[in-house]
């Protein structure tokens, strides 16, 4: 993995996930260059200097992006504001829960991808779904035309600190989209603007949600509402399982990093095994889950598990790891495997450091798990139209 800075594992990945989702490594540069003696301090010290580094890029490029709208240039601009988007995005998830500058950060991501995405990229909208007494923010890109207009559609679940915002800018939809499958990228609770601007907290029972998701494309005209998967990447890696285990209206199932015991993962934390994936591990934690100490958080997280789940998954289901992912044991993934026994069509993909995407969720190499990851659900969704 590229480590701009050497031993401060948390900032690095901070960085490829950044250049691997549309970043450019001049204005990566000019943002972590002043950083490098603080970053050799540890991963929580000096993250709203972080902040500020990446801000004052993200000032600097929406002020070229005005300069381009102005002056007609729509596609310029909109590449600008969708990359200011991102570095904000990345650093906005490296800031303690309690950072009092946190709400507003997230807020002008929001309204800068929306920029973005209104200048060059029709087919994605913002969409809400309805959930319980509230609702779960979303953006939508529509693989529709003349010719198709119903095709199959992804759902699409973040992890514990990623948002609706950096799945967009990944461009997993798009490659979706080229494929001629639609996605919807959702805000868990837990996640993304769900927690930050609406309070809903993470539970166990993913299935709660994945109800929610399935139930809004149902009442879309532009879905097929018989070819609706789901891929999570991360703690979705749990999510999205549970979700196919529970919720039988889903056709197919992709762990994108395979979460099998997340509640043992959070064990071995406390005995400062493993990484963290953000700086204020534990607080950012209590503050996902909805909890005040991290007694009664424990307890929670033992149930967090996909022992006796997986068994109950009777769709094609892919499971996609690294191989020296140092923050989800390898071995999970091969336990799911073993266990998804009633899966009609499962298969294990292990990404190799010699290949890339061997890190976390493939963040070392994104596009290169993307692909590998859209293809099978192309190829999928036409063994399952052909009856195969």
């Amino acid at each position: 993995m590229f480590e701009y800075f050497p031993g401060n594992y948390i900032w690095n990945m901070s960085v490829v996930a950044t250049l691997n989702s549309g970043g450019l490594i001049d204005e990566v540069d000019r943002a972590c260059r002043p950083l490098r003696e603080l970053a050799a301090q540890g991963a929580d010290l000096g993250t709203r200097e972080l902040m500020a580094a990446w801000a004052a890029v993200a000032d600097q490029l929406e002020a070229q992006a005005a300069e381009a709208e102005k002056a007609g240039h729509r596609r310029s601009a909109g590449q600008k504001y969708l990359r200011a988007s991102n570095y904000l995005s990345q650093a906005e998830r490296m800031q303690s829960a309690t950072s009092p500058d946190r709400p507003a950060v997230y807020q002008r991501l929001m309204d800068l991808l929306a920029k973005g995405i209104e200048l060059i990229d029709p087919a994605t909208t913002r969409v809400e779904v309805p959930f319980e007494d509230s609702a779960l923010p979303a953006y939508f890109t529509s693989a529709a035309t003349p010719d198709r207009p119903r095709p199959p559609v992804m759902v699409m679940w973040n992890g514990l600190d990623s948002t609706k915002e950096h799945m967009y800018a990944s461009g997993f939809a798009g490659e979706l989209a080229a494929r001629g499958i639609s996605t919807l990228m959702v805000d868990c609770p837990g996640s993304g603007e769900a927690l930050r601007l609406r309070g809903l907290s993470a539970r166990v029972t993913s299935e709660d949600w994945a109800k929610a998701c399935v139930d809004y494309l149902e009442g879309r005209d532009d879905v097929r509402a018989d070819r609706i998967g789901i891929v999570g990447w991360s703690l979705g890696g749990y999510y999205a399982p549970r979700a196919a285990a529970f919720e039988k209206r889903l056709a197919l199932c992709v762990a994108w990093g395979a979460n099998h015991n997340w509640g043992a993962v959070q064990k071995r934390r406390l005995e400062r095994e493993g990484e963290n994936p953000v700086p204020h591990y534990w607080e950012h934690v209590l503050w996902v889950w909805g909890e005040t100490d991290l007694d009664t958080f424990i307890t929670k997280a033992a149930d967090v598990h996909l022992d006796g789940v997986v068994q109950q998954i009777t769709v094609p289901f892919l499971i996609a790891h690294g191989e020296t992912d140092r923050q989800i044991p390898v071995a999970y993934a091969h336990r799911s495997y073993d266990q998804a026994v009633h899966s009609p069509k499962r298969e294990l993909r292990i990404f190799t450091t010699a290949e890339g995407a061997s890190e976390h969720i493939g963040l070392d190499h994104l596009p290169h798990v993307g692909s590998f990851i859209a293809d099978w659900i192309e190829a999928t969704f036409a063994e399952l139209d052909a009856g195969r």
